[in-house]
């Protein structure tokens, strides 16, 4: 039986240093037409990893390890971060990530400064309409909701530490889930 080669503390460093992208896109994991680009350019990546796919919608999420873009400022408009921790949004984030996956063509006439200006305007009017277009509640209220969100599972972690599940709605967390008890934590 052969074990894998265990990586030398150099191989380890380099990795750390060096992301094996080259841009990670921030998308909406709950915006329809944000995952049908997704999986677009998804596609279009092959596997090769060029391009590192967050979804800022995912409970996870974290900003730390992305250039520091909030949640909030992620969902007001698009953001990607280059591998040497430059931040990209707007239009600018779909030229890079067209670029990087060979494809740029798509997006070279948004480089012409009467076009490019244009498109601009017209991304910054969807991006204030994205949510609406979608069918989505607006900003203000998916940030209260994810907030909530966040606060009822870190109370329930606090909880199960104790041995009891209280579940949210305790307290005035208001998650709108009925207090749980569970005996014993299994």
């Amino acid at each position: 039986m052969s074990s894998l080669p265990t990586p030398s503390a150099d191989t380890l460093e380099n990795s750390t240093r060096s992301p094996s992208w080259k841009i990670k896109l921030l998308y909406d994991g709950e915006c329809p037409l944000c995952l049908r680009e997704v999986n677009f350019l998804q596609k279009r990546d092959a596997g090769r990893g060029l391009v590192a796919f967050v979804d800022i919608a995912a409970e996870n999420y974290n900003p730390e390890e992305n250039g520091g873009i909030s949640f909030a400022a992620a969902m007001g408009r698009i953001h990607a971060v280059l591998a040497d921790g430059t931040i990209l949004q707007n239009v600018e984030v779909f030229r890079q990530v067209y670029d990087i996956l060979g494809i740029g063509w798509i997006y070279a006439a948004t480089k012409w400064p009467v076009i490019g200006f244009l498109v601009d305007i017209i991304y910054e009017i969807w991006a204030s309409w994205r949510l609406t277009l979608t069918g989505r509640p607006n900003l203000t209220t998916i940030l209260a909701e994810r907030q909530k969100r966040l606060e009822c599972n870190s109370l329930g972690f606090a909880a199960k530490s104790f041995s009891v599940v209280v579940g949210c709605g305790v307290w005035g967390v208001g998650c709108g889930v009925l207090p749980v008890l569970r005996w014993p934590i299994t």
